[in-house]
């Protein structure tokens, strides 16, 4: 890779268009593409209409809009004139949207058309522009909704007359961008409930990207099929700043991810690269892969031997290869833990997968690794350049608090230097909150959060994640969160009842008598995970939990709504 002159997203996109001018970067599955050299043209033409606005060098810029072209290139316009993108997931509240809004001190905003609603009646005086981002219209702040379609047209030739000046005066000297200066502020809202801006620079985005290429090559004949938020730093770093650095291509879907709409798209784009969080495979193994593999009583009988069920996970994982459009070479996991047994599927069949380990605040890759070299349960190694110590090790265990220093670490948590001190030490240390452990060559084992860590009757270490592990391998359960309550473990668990009611489908069973049948397996289900833990891990009772649990937006569970 031809090295950058500074590590800064301006530096990134103007290599690119120089290097891949004729070659596709951004397009809708089905739509013309976006060429390189169109995508720089189209950022500094928005860069003017921003600079025509009223919007320098630090002022903050929202997004708030699904993931699209439209979406790179705002962002681009945004960073690359030195102003400041604030990315928002598009499934948070109007209330945590009006609140980052104001926290940050928006400017102006890029908002998907549904998104408006969020903004109704909202107090935002900073907030002086609006866009939308399908076409760019201006769109004054107060829109009336019965008149938005009206005044979306008067926006739309007012932003084609602001281009038009803009680039007849685009004589004005390029925005001098360092690496120093801040690229971003992504809003997280975590499992504990408390939403923070994490404030990146840009070396701190380019570095990450250009260390994960020392663990995964990238080219410009690679495909990307985006499912993933932009808005969050996973897709953001690794899904689309890696392939615009390398030439690669980016195809974006314009209706959410259902089967009936992704199959389809993956058959077109036959990507090359995806990535997931682990809901995505776990859901498609249990729903999908497991009842074929167990449909009857003899299937289940076999697929309890090792070898007949490693050459059906064989046999599965080729079809489902196939449905991914059969060129897939890198299917990366991050956003949480994967299933064991999940991954373990996945292993048997040789499908091209990879786990990730990172944080918003580390821009955000840690640890990882290419398909050809993963390791069970493993995240991988760490990427070049960056430290990472495990902080109060056990002896015994070697287990630690994972602390993490390098290039890629935020410069803190915006407007918030309390919340900051806690995390960052004054040599530059970040303290993760994750517990891990490594194997002697070096592979990274994510244990858990530490403050979901539960303290045994005799001092023992219990992490919860790995008994939900446990209890999840069951195909009659969908997900489950352990606590304690009353110094004793409990768990909520969310039955599979799609499973249950093809199991007992015919029976002629009463909703009572099947929740009587529900209540009894999660019994025996209880015990059988007694037996497959330690002591001081058994679970003293299940509480069956109706509806899915809540989660983030990238579909952790949030545990402050369960666990007093």
């Amino acid at each position: 890779m031809e090295s950058l002159e500074q590590q800064t997203l301006k530096c990134l996109l103007e290599r690119s268009v120089a290097l891949f001018a004729a070659r596709p970067a951004l397009s809708l599955v089905g739509g013309t593409p976006l060429t390189y050299g169109q995508l720089g043209f189209e950022v500094r033409a928005l860069a003017e209409v921003l600079h025509g606005r009223g919007i320098r060098r630090g002022d903050r810029v929202a997004i708030l809009a699904d993931s699209s072209p439209r979406w790179g290139v705002a962002y681009f316009a945004i960073t690359t004139m030195g102003a400041v993108a604030v990315p928002i997931l598009p499934d948070f509240h109007a209330n945590e949207v009006q609140h980052i809004l104001r926290h940050s001190g928006a400017r102006a905003a890029f908002l998907g058309q549904r998104q408006f609603a969020k903004l109704e009646e909202a107090d935002l005086p900073d907030l002086r522009t609006l866009f939308l981002i399908d076409d760019f219209s201006l769109v004054p702040p107060a829109t009336p909704m019965d008149r938005f379609q009206e005044i979306l047209q008067e926006g739309q030739r007012e932003f084609t007359r602001l281009k038009e000046a803009a680039l007849a005066m685009a004589q004005r000297p390029p925005a001098d961008v360092g690496e120093e200066d801040i690229a971003s502020i992504i809003y997280t809202s975590g499992t504990t409930g408390h939403a923070k801006g994490v404030v990146l620079r840009h070396r701190n985005l380019v570095f990450d990207a250009v260390a994960t290429l020392g663990i995964q090559d990238v080219g410009c004949e690679d495909r990307f099929l985006s499912v993933l938020p932009m808005s969050h730093s996973y897709e953001c770093t690794i899904g689309f700043l890696i392939p615009m650095m390398q030439g690669a291509s980016v195809y974006y879907l314009d209706r959410p991810p259902v089967p009936r709409v992704l199959l389809p798209a993956l058959e077109r784009v036959k990507p090359t690269m995806m990535l997931t969080v682990p809901l995505i495979m776990e859901k498609l193994f249990k729903t999908t892969v497991l009842p074929r593999l167990t449909g009857s009583a003899l299937r289940r009988r076999l697929y309890q031997l090792a070898p007949v069920r490693r050459r059906l996970h064989r046999m599965a994982a080729a079809k489902i290869h196939r449905l991914f459009g059969g060129q897939l070479r890198f299917f990366g996991i991050g956003g949480a833990l994967l299933a064991p047994d999940v991954e373990q599927f996945l292993r048997d069949g040789g499908f091209p997968y990879a786990i990730g380990y990172g944080l918003t605040e580390t821009s955000p890759l840690v640890a990882g690794c290419s398909p050809a070299v993963t390791r069970y349960r493993a995240t991988g190694v760490v990427i070049p350049g960056v430290e990472v110590r495990l902080e109060g090790a056990d002896g015994t265990t070697g287990e630690g608090e994972i602390w993490v220093r390098g290039r890629n670490v935020m410069q803190g948590y915006y407007r918030d230097p309390e919340r900051t001190a806690e995390v960052l030490t004054a040599d530059g240390w970040f303290r993760t909150g994750d517990l891990g452990a490594f194997d002697r060559d070096g592979y990274l084992y994510i244990k858990g959060r530490l403050k979901n860590m539960i303290l045994g009757a005799s001092g023992e270490n219990i992490y919860p994640e790995e008994i939900e592990a446990v209890i999840n391998r069951s195909d009659l359960v969908m997900e489950s969160l352990v606590y304690q309550d009353g110094g004793q473990l409990v768990a909520r668990v969310h039955p599979n009842y799609e499973a249950f009611e093809a199991e007992y489908a015919g029976q002629g069973l009463t909703e009572s008598q099947l929740a009587t049948r529900i209540s009894a397996r999660l019994e025996s289900l209880r015990a059988d995970v007694n037996l497959s833990v330690s002591g001081f891990c058994r679970v003293s009772r299940f509480i069956e939990q109706p509806e899915p649990f809540e989660k983030t937006p990238t579909r952790k569970i949030k545990r402050y709504l369960y666990v007093d």
